[in-house]
């Protein structure tokens, strides 16, 4: 196992594109929804998400390295990992920017921002300690649904859209990753191709006119030396009332970080890598609190994709490289630099290619007869995805959610909002209640039924507020009961037919199905 080989460079520029997108919705979602000058950012955010990439990367790699030395084997991916799209705009849009506008000072909504990210690190780091437990109890298909959900909508379908809506320049370079993974085709010269797709996706931009070279200049102002400061002067905030008015964002965000790692975890592991659980998402949570400790909001997390870059033939420098990229840029403030010179039309494909094995993935590494659970455990992230989409369309032309329900607007817009609401726990759930009820594990379903109905009536699924285009998780007894009491019935009709399987002779699972 060694730490780098040829085709690291093929995942690095595909994790370097991901992360290079989260950084830039940094950089203008901090200036435009919280106020925050630019020259802040640089010195003070940027830095500190730099870090936390970089000892989440070294870490990744090195694990990769030593578990791949120790089973004797030269083909270990390392976990990727970045800034948490999700935290990110939930952070920014729920966080931040409502004390930006009812206090104007865009510093105490940094400050808070910071303590939130520590915050939800130290709920990352609890769970890694329980996370395994969940993991032995969850079935495989249902464990990889909802990245199953989330690949197609909000990684595939996004860069999709982006692809089809600049063809001239997008188009090549995905036909280039597509011939190189898909037909496994060797390029002239042992080229990557995810080199070659983003130097002709540049030039292409480039000749056509379709980048502005006054923006690389401006861009190249902000150039200059940015070293990490702390931030540790945030955390006396956790005298103040008003972070606690926001625990119904840091809880959900902070879980949801723990459960969607242990999911990539358990991707990894049906692609052929075998990670500990522990050790990977605690290092996962010290990313988040190191990230706030040094001036960064945005949490950190094991990145879904795995299988991707073990596809691409990357294995543990891809991580490393990626780590030391950013430090590089962030310390150098080159990140918007090298968007004015480097189209996001031109790597995306690569991006767009991980979603799709992603998603592959699910039905490959379950069992066949497991299919239509996965299936109906992708449902929750579409409706993300299609709320978001919804929130995206208003947002400009002053539209709100309420209106739009209270109009009738569009059919289902509160089933949509309701299934997005804590979506990768319901995609898991239903997942896992299809999973038993194939395998005809009808009292295994109905304590999940069960277990949803609980969920439910405290908030954790389902519950929301709407304030105006914004939606908020609504936690509090009694919160979501009439989606509990939905669960509560489901339960009952599935105990019910485990006692008319034992009854009439149908207890035995199906053909090919192992209860253990």
């Amino acid at each position: 196992m060694k730490w780098f080989v040829r085709r690291d460079i093929d995942g690095f520029f595909g994790l370097a594109v991901d992360n290079l997108i989260q950084l830039l919705l940094i950089l203008n979602l901090c200036r435009f929804a919280v106020g925050i000058p630019v020259e802040f950012i640089y010195s003070r955010i940027l830095p500190g998400a730099a870090l936390s990439i970089l000892l989440g990367n070294i870490y990744y790699s090195w694990q990769a390295v030593r578990l791949g030395r120790a089973r004797g084997r030269d083909d270990m991916t390392a976990l990727p990992y970045g800034i948490n799209t999700v935290s990110l705009f939930a952070y920014v849009l729920f966080i931040m920017a409502p004390i930006y506008r009812d206090t104007g000072d865009w510093e105490m909504a940094w400050r808070i921002g910071v303590l939130a990210c520590v915050l939800s690190g130290v709920i990352e780091f609890s769970g890694a300690f329980v996370a395994e437990r969940l993991r032995r109890i969850t079935p495989r298909a249902a464990l990889l649904a909802s990245l199953a959900g989330i690949a197609v909508s909000f990684i595939s379908m996004d860069f999709a859209l982006r692809t089809w809506a600049s063809p001239i320049v997008a188009l090549l370079p995905l036909g280039v990753i597509l011939v190189q993974y898909f037909s496994r085709i060797r390029f002239p010269l042992g080229l990557p191709g995810g080199f070659v797709a983003v130097a002709l996706g540049t030039a292409i931009a480039w000749a056509v006119g379709a980048m502005d070279a006054g923006a690389v200049g401006e861009a190249g102002s902000a150039a200059g030396f940015y070293p990490p400061a702390p931030a540790l002067g945030a955390l006396a905030l956790l005298a103040d009332e008003r972070i606690w008015g926001y625990l119904s964002v840091i809880l959900p965000m902070g879980l949801f970080n723990v459960v969607g790692s242990l999911q990539n975890i358990e991707s990894a592991e049906a692609a052929g890598d075998s990670y500990p659980t522990a050790p990977s998402l605690a290092v996962n949570g010290i990313g988040s609190v190191v990230a706030g400790f040094f001036g960064s909001c945005f949490p950190t997390t094991i990145y879904i994709g795995h299988p991707g870059w073990k596809g691409l033939g990357a294995r543990a420098g891809y991580s490393a490289l990626n780590g030391v990229f950013f430090v590089v840029a962030c310390l150098s403030g080159s990140i918007a630099l090298i968007n004015a010179v480097v189209p996001m039309e031109a790597g995306i494909a690569i991006v767009f290619w991980i979603g799709i094995v992603i998603s592959a993935q699910a039905f490959q590494a379950s069992p066949r007869r497991h299919a239509p659970a996965i299936a109906v455990g992708m449902f929750p992230a579409l409706a993300g995805w299609g709320l978001l989409m919804v929130q995206s369309a208003l947002r400009p032309y002053g539209g709100t959610l309420e209106k739009l329900i209270a109009e009738r607007a569009i059919a289902g817009l509160e089933g949509m909002i309701a299934m997005s609401q804590g979506a990768i726990f319901t995609s898991m759930i239903l997942a896992t209640i299809c999973v038993f009820i194939i395998d005809r594990r009808f009292l295994a379903a109905a304590a999940w039924a069960g277990a949803a109905a609980v969920l439910s009536f405290f908030g954790v699924l389902h519950a929301y507020a709407i304030r105006g285009d914004a939606v908020f998780n609504r936690f509090g007894f009694a919160a979501g009961w009439t989606w509990a009491v939905g669960y509560a019935l489901m339960a009952a009709l599935l105990l019910a037919f485990r006692q008319w399987a034992k009854s009439s002779g149908q207890e035995a699972p199906p053909a090919g199905c192992d209860r253990r």
